[in-house]
């Protein structure tokens, strides 16, 4: 691998670092808000599961709460 000198590593990535395009305050505000939607509905989903197979289990083996 070649080495280049620090001064043009520097250049290079001041040059890519324009090139970023950071999302808007409503983006980023509207894509947590789907994030914390999904982390609930996630939670709900895994807990029904979850009852669910314990009940199962009682139910057919008397194991379980």
């Amino acid at each position: 691998m070649a080495r280049i000198p620090i001064q043009q590593f520097a250049k290079q990535v001041r040059a890519e670092a324009l090139k970023v395009t950071w999302p808007s305050r409503k983006e980023t505000l509207v894509t947590t808000g789907m994030v914390f939607v999904m982390v609930i509905l996630c939670s709900l989903f895994f807990v029904l599961v979850d009852v669910f197979f314990t009940w199962a289990a009682h139910f057919v083996i008397g194991v379980g709460g």
